[in-house]
């Protein structure tokens, strides 16, 4: 991999906004750029800059004047927060999105990265995954508001630069993991819900766990580090219209899944399959190789040592 540590910056010394910087991603985000030396990173609170109102954005930007904005803010979670509030999925991130990156065009931003979702794809997506899917079909029914909302920011990018000349790239990670993800058992994704599960249950002496779904389900994953790394090199070397798939190239179950957690969290019990509660999308596994193409991205955790660093961190950070 061509690797950030190589790369040329334009923009190192330049300011840089990271909205949901103090979150999973953002925060290993921020990380990375200030241990590669950029100078200038601003992360907007919540408290001071709710996104999802426009005097907000106004003040961001006139406090912050960015040279780039990478837009990480997001509504997020679970397949059961996702079917809990649909409308506030919807609403929230549309609307930041929208006006995030239409304040940026305002105000002169030169570059804006948008960070899409993998739940934009059709939910009969043929695997794997390419850019050209996209528009294929709806996405898969509990998790649609979500990312519709996000795949808006892919038609305002498009439409931004073909009107105005902005530079706006759009990128489609797959689902993420690592240290610091959310494990709240309300609105947690797979494998921080499993973690928490598993070494609770552990802990407890518990004889089974129960998962949603039936297993059969797949999907693939990503450690958050590398999506940091992916980020950085497509912020430095990308500036064209067609969204980039940001992912590890690399599929399992949600049986299989299940019984690697439980391994590194020393569960020895059973699992109980609630086929009454939805799978989500069949499958999920992307084509990466335009972003290796494009900006010489790919991932380079395996996923057995990530996970392992994910329960460890859990062990020692978690409630």
């Amino acid at each position: 991999m061509l690797g950030s540590e190589s790369l040329m910056s334009r923009w190192a010394s330049k300011r840089i906004v990271v909205t949901g910087g103090s979150g999973f991603l953002g925060s290993h985000l921020v990380a990375r750029l200030t241990r590669l030396g950029y100078k200038d990173i601003f992360v907007p609170s919540i408290k001071q800059y709710d996104l999802r109102e426009k005097e907000a954005i106004i003040r961001l930007y006139e406090k912050t004047k960015p040279d780039v904005v990478v837009h990480l803010a997001a509504v997020v979670g679970g397949i059961g927060a996702n079917r809990e509030s649909p409308g506030r999925f919807f609403y929230d991130n549309a609307i930041m999105g929208i006006q995030t990156l239409d304040q940026a065009r305002v105000y002169g931003v030169k570059k804006f990265v948008a960070i899409g979702t993998i739940c934009a794809y059709p939910k009969f997506t043929p695997v794997p995954f390419k850019e050209s899917d996209l528009w294929n079909g709806y996405p898969e029914e509990t998790n649609a508001p979500y990312g519709l909302a996000k795949k808006m920011l892919l038609v305002q990018s498009q439409a931004y630069r073909q009107e105005y000349g902005f530079n706006s790239i759009y990128l489609l990670p797959v689902n993420l993991y690592g240290p610091r993800d959310n494990f709240d058992p309300k609105s947690s994704h797979v494998i921080p819900a499993l973690i928490r599960k598993c070494l609770e249950a552990a802990a407890a002496g518990s004889n089974e766990i129960v998962v949603w779904g039936t297993g059969t389900a797949s999907r693939e994953f990503l450690y958050v580090e590398d999506a940091a790394e992916a980020i950085i090199l497509a912020m430095e070397e990308y500036d064209k219209p067609d969204p980039v798939n940001i992912g590890s190239n690399m599929e399992i179950s949600i049986k299989e899944l299940v019984l690697l957690i439980a391994d590194l969290c020393g569960f020895k019990g059973n699992f109980v399959w609630d086929a009454a509660k939805p799978d989500g999308q069949p499958r999920r596994c992307l084509d990466v190789s335009k972003a290796q193409e494009e900006f010489g991205f790919k991932a380079t955790t395996p996923f057995h040592e990530g996970l392992k660093k994910t329960v460890d961190w859990y062990r020692n950070h978690g409630k």
